[in-house]
């Protein structure tokens, strides 16, 4: 399963909006230094898809505020 990401670093709080065209807004209380915002990105959708952390992948955007993410094991 892949789709986009709309990451929202240094936030109140964290949370994931699912959007209509299957993208993703996720706002996140971490900093994007030292992948601390990757790092509780990962966290969020493994919790919010009850998947082990280790099944998501960042394909693009690892240092950017958009994101492809793959989630293996999942067929869309």
């Amino acid at each position: 399963m892949k789709f986009s990401v709309a990451v929202k670093p240094n936030s109140r709080k964290s949370e994931i909006e699912e959007l209509g065209d299957g993208s993703f807004v996720v706002q996140l209380k971490s900093a994007p230094v030292d992948g601390k915002a990757n790092e509780e990105l990962i966290r969020l959708l493994s919790k919010h898809f009850r998947v082990p952390q280790k099944s998501i992948v960042i394909k693009q955007g690892s240092s950017g505020k958009k994101k492809l993410i793959e989630i293996l094991g999942i067929d869309s």
